[in-house]
């Protein structure tokens, strides 16, 4: 993994998005324990994106307007259905005093996977992202194509639970503060709805 590489990834994750906004949701509400399952599932979700990239499907989603349009709104929808949630107390910011169950679990997950997967720009930005830093006259471009994909997936994850850790370490203050909490659930609700209408008008 090259400087240029870390660097440039770290970037990219560091700056908050729909995963980022819902890990830190899911530490503020749940605890340690739902924050990293929050994050494996946001990063479960690029792996689709991933292997469309490695596969060259991205440029099948890129060329075809109703293939993206289609993908782009089930985004949409999905990210108003969230803001929805999150204001009733049944979304991410649903409060858990207890260990989580298995169930409750891989809803988050899911949550998670579907946050990213049905977000059509995902693919097309790993296509012009990840072959900038293959090897020029690699003999195996698709195999270096693969390393980068997990790399950038395993700085994912890291990334993502510690924002959730920081969240979670909070959590104790905010749950004394009905107000806060109120507020922060407002904030969480707004910004599902913001990434949702600029996914909206999202262009390929």
């Amino acid at each position: 993994m090259s400087v240029e590489f870390f660097l440039t990834s770290l970037l990219i994750i560091l700056i908050p998005g729909t995963g980022v906004v819902y890990t830190l949701a899911a530490g503020l509400s749940g605890g340690q324990q739902r924050a990293i399952v929050a994050a494996l599932g946001c990063t479960l979700g690029i792996v689709p994106h991933l292997t469309a990239s490695i596969l060259g499907l991205a440029a099948i989603l890129h060329a075809s307007a109703t293939l993206f349009a289609f993908i782009k709104y089930l985004g949409v929808a999905y990210l108003l259905y969230l803001a929805w949630q999150t204001l009733k107390s049944a979304g991410p910011l649903a409060l858990s005093g207890r260990q989580e169950t298995p169930k409750r679990a891989l809803s988050i997950v899911r949550n998670g996977i579907l946050i990213n997967v049905l977000n059509p720009k995902l693919s097309i930005f790993f296509v012009a992202f990840l072959p900038q830093f293959i090897t020029p006259g690699a003999d195996s471009p698709t195999g270096e194509l693969l390393v980068l994909s997990l790399l950038f997936m395993a700085m994912t994850f890291v990334v993502f639970a510690l924002y959730g850790v920081f969240a979670a370490a909070m959590r104790a203050k905010v749950l004394q503060n009905a107000r806060l909490m109120r507020w922060l659930q407002r904030t969480v609700a707004v910004a599902f709805a913001g990434f949702g209408l600029r996914l909206a008008f999202a262009s390929r």
